[in-house]
């Protein structure tokens, strides 16, 4: 047993030697009694436990601020991308000669992507500064840290300096002679030879966490600032903008011949409205003849095969005819309805003022005001008969209901259906936009039974 101590004690005096030590406070803690040691490693083992959790939950919440950082810089690089697609076709407008409510449809287009855009780089330019103050404060939590971590190293070679390592080697010597357990023995002598260099590789550790979140904070700092050189530009081309849009509507009120030209455009659109429908309701009606001559084929068939079977067998009882029940086609779709989209009404269906061109027009619909990713939803359940591009209305979706009455919904920025699709009442069809709107996003909403318009307010009412 002597032999084998003395075995341990030359290995450990060598590892020592290489330049393995223990602070003062671990020394000390072999000296109590065999009982008291396994206690005292978990007392330790707790803290650094916890100091782990709290760590894995720092970067946790890091590691979220950062994607979503990034995922609003790609938001931006798309909204910048638009906006500049809109500029270049605002260029264009002002070289060619262009219809006056396409002008100013695209003047109030690009107004509202770059309001979009300004609040899009004030939410990216808070969560900069949120993520840099956080950072801030990481570093400065790191740095008092590395502080503690570098004065106990100073403490500890100014003892070994001292006192040197005779001390250290008597210790483990004791701690090798004395009566216990083996095994709880080399626990110990591994944890104290180990323990200056653990110290060393945490001090490592925080230095490099804090130069890396000093870079992320450069970073940071970096795009903040050119967020904030990009919004205020964007702030003062706005302003531009808006002074543009409402010089060339002052000039609208006060010349008769671009009012001329606006009534003109705005009469075409409606007509193309209106031929749309009558198109879509021919269509109906040769379906309708179609399905009827198809009906009369199938049951002239059926009376042939009944004639020719009336011959071979002779029946004494007559055959009894079930009659289908006729379908009756009612004027308007009914059962429930759905306000396709809740906002303000801002013009109002039949002859009105226009609210931008500030000249009377027969309305065929309502429009109503809405607001940026409000959802559209069908009026009632039917068909969708039409998802295109229409003048004077943007991406639009047109649906038919039960006998021959159509809702449409104009100005959408996003269409979720497609032709041929049946919809449920106040199922959702699309997202509102302002494309082809020459006041801001809201929803052209109209209804025709038949080739009739109707008011959509009223028609919303009847069950």
């Amino acid at each position: 047993m002597a032999n084998r101590n003395n075995m341990r004690l030359l290995f450990l005096i060598v590892c020592l030697v290489l330049g393995f030590g223990f602070s003062d406070s671990y020394a000390k803690t072999p000296a109590k009694s065999g009982n008291s040691s396994k206690p005292a490693a978990s007392a330790k083992a707790a803290p650094k436990a916890t100091k782990s959790s709290s760590k894995s939950k720092t970067f946790s919440v890091t590691k979220k601020t950062d994607a979503q950082i990034s995922e609003q810089k790609n938001a931006l690089k798309k909204l910048e991308s638009d906006l500049a697609k809109k500029r270049q076709e605002l260029a264009l407008l002002e070289t060619e000669e262009k219809g006056v409510l396409n002008t100013i449809s695209v003047l109030d287009q690009n107004l509202n992507q770059t309001r979009t855009y300004i609040s899009e780089l004030s939410r990216s330019e808070g969560m900069l500064e949120r993520a840099i103050v956080q950072l801030s404060a990481d570093i400065d939590s790191l740095d008092r840290k590395i502080e503690v971590r570098k004065a106990a190293m100073k403490k500890r070679i100014r003892n070994l300096y001292v006192v040197g390592r005779s001390s250290e080697a008597r210790v483990l010597y004791s701690l090798l002679t004395q009566e216990g357990n083996p095994d709880r023995q080399v626990y110990w002598v591994h944890h104290i030879l180990n323990q200056d260099r653990q110290e060393i590789e945490m001090l490592q550790q925080l230095v490099q966490e804090r130069d890396e979140k000093k870079q992320l904070e450069s970073s940071h700092l970096s795009d903040l600032k050119l967020l904030r050189t990009k919004k205020a530009a964007e702030e003062k081309g706005l302003v531009s903008q808006m002074s543009g849009q409402e010089k060339m509507l002052m000039s609208l009120k006060h010349d008769q011949n671009m009012q001329r030209r606006a009534l003109k455009e705005f009469e075409q659109n409606q007509k193309t409205m209106l031929a749309l429908i009558k198109k879509l309701e021919e269509r109906r009606k040769k379906e309708i003849e179609q399905a009827k001559k198809e009906e009369a084929a199938r049951k002239a068939r059926e009376k042939a095969d009944k004639s020719k079977k009336g011959k071979k067998k002779d029946s004494k009882a007559p055959s009894k005819t079930v009659e289908k029940p006729k379908v009756v086609v009612a004027e308007s779709v009914k059962g429930p309805k759905c306000m396709p989209l809740k906002g303000e009404i801002i013009s109002n269906y039949g002859l009105q003022e226009h609210p931008v061109l500030h000249i009377m027009t027969r309305n065929l619909g309502v429009e109503i005001r809405g607001k940026r990713g409000d959802a559209v939803r069908s009026a009632a359940a039917g068909t969708v008969v039409m998802v295109s591009e229409i003048d004077g209305r943007g991406p639009s979706v047109i649906i038919e209901h039960a006998g021959g009455t159509y809702s449409v919904y104009g100005h959408l920025k996003s269409i979720r259906v497609q032709e041929g699709k049946e919809v449920r009442n106040c199922e959702e069809i699309g997202e509102v936009g302002d494309v082809a709107s020459l006041n801001g996003i809201k929803l052209y909403f109209q209804v025709s039974e038949g080739t009739q318009t109707v008011d959509p307010l009223q028609w919303l009412k009847t069950k």
